[in-house]
């Protein structure tokens, strides 16, 4: 029936005048445009639902970014996924964050990055991690966005091996928009290549946020009396930057809840950046046990605020336990630093603290392993809890 309309307005339209001559097949042609969207559509939703158990929403929503109106293209796609180790479970994590997957040419959009990344050291495993971890990663250049990042990356870094492991940990490293312009903006600002170093390789969210925001934090940093040349500035844009303005001064007050100034709690953050990402119930624990159970100032701390970097149950404590008993027996009447003990490796700890005094050693050994595995202990139970 609609093949004999649009035959009976073909031979319309040899014997009409000029005036209208491309209405009637303006019409059809718009016609069967929307009846095949409209198919394609219904087709592409009711795949993403039985496929993959999207919702009818969010299958709807999906479909405008796909077409296709049989199951060949988006099948080869997962099978695509498939042949490089990507199981059904992360194929359908990957495809329900970026469904613009299933219609691509996976051979040209998608092939060319895993071969560099492959080409780079990568293996098909690391790989699986780097989309699994962001898709989003498929979508940028290779041209324009990922072999830049990655070279940026490599120059800091200095070696394959160690850029492609912080790629594995933080993919966003080789498709973030900002990386290159707020690295050249540190570099601007006399931040130092350790500072680059420390921020790629551990923790380069700071790096993901827009230049000027970025270029806001380093300008704060500078108030704060911190020095970009220095190599704990790069500590100091982490910290800052993961934290929301009232984060890091509810985090300053707890802090000033055990006596410290206000310059004092400055001077610790500015020996420690690092102290401030963590946690105020684990800044009370820490100083509660320092200050309450052992009797010891609270300065000393503020002193060494490294110290709330380490675990309580598994370094602290046990070595608090040597220390106070060495104390008490009158074996050392004082130390250069009471956090010194604390920051020793843990062979050099046995070396000077347990094992030198000979008397005592097979005492305090049994005294530490005793904390040690309480430590243990607590810890698991925490991790079961």
């Amino acid at each position: 029936m609609f093949k004999t309309f649009l035959n009976r307005n073909a031979f319309a339209i040899s014997k009409t005048s000029t005036t209208l001559p491309n209405l009637p097949f303006q019409f059809s042609r718009r016609f069967l445009t929307t009846t095949i969207a409209s198919d394609s559509n219904s087709f592409v939703v009711s795949y993403l639902i039985h496929k993959f158990g999207f919702t009818h929403e969010s299958a709807l929503k999906a479909s405008k970014q796909l077409y296709f109106t049989t199951s060949q293209k988006p099948d080869s796609v997962i099978n695509f996924f498939k042949n490089y180790g990507f199981t059904y479970s992360d194929t359908l994590n990957i495809i329900k964050r970026e469904p613009w997957l299933l219609s691509c040419d996976t051979q040209k959009r998608i092939l060319p990055k895993f071969q560099f990344l492959l080409s780079k050291g990568a293996s098909t495993s690391d790989i699986l991690r780097i989309v699994v971890g962001n898709p989003r990663f498929m979508k940028s250049s290779l041209k324009n966005r990922v072999i830049p990042n990655y070279n940026l990356i490599t120059q800091f870094l200095k070696s394959n091996q160690k850029a492609m492991s912080s790629v594995i940990s933080c993919p966003s490293l080789i498709c973030c928009n900002y990386m290159i312009s707020n690295i050249n903006l540190m570099i601007d600002n006399g931040v130092c290549n350790t500072s680059i170093y420390r921020i790629l390789s551990t923790r380069p969210n700071a790096i993901f946020r827009v230049p000027r925001k970025v270029g806001e934090t380093m300008n704060e940093l500078k108030n704060m009396g911190f020095d970009p040349t220095r190599y704990n500035f790069g500590d100091a844009l982490l910290a800052r930057s993961c934290l929301s303005k009232s984060t890091w001064n509810d985090r300053i007050d707890t802090f000033k809840k055990w006596g410290w100034s206000e310059e004092t709690v400055m001077e610790a953050i500015r020996k420690q950046p690092k102290c401030m990402l963590v946690s105020d119930e684990k800044i009370n624990r820490v100083l509660s046990f320092w200050v309450n159970e052992l009797g010891w100032d609270s300065s000393y701390l503020a002193k060494g605020p490294g110290m709330f970097c380490y675990c309580l149950e598994k370094r602290i404590i046990p070595r608090a336990m040597v220390v106070f008993y060495l104390l008490t027996k009158g074996l050392r009447s004082e130390f250069a630093s009471l956090t010194s003990p604390f920051y020793a490796s843990e062979k050099l700890f046995m070396e000077r603290y347990v094992l030198f005094y000979e008397e005592e050693a097979s005492h305090l050994l049994k005294l530490y392993r005793q904390m040690m595995k309480m430590a243990d202990k607590k810890v698991q139970q925490n991790y079961k809890s």
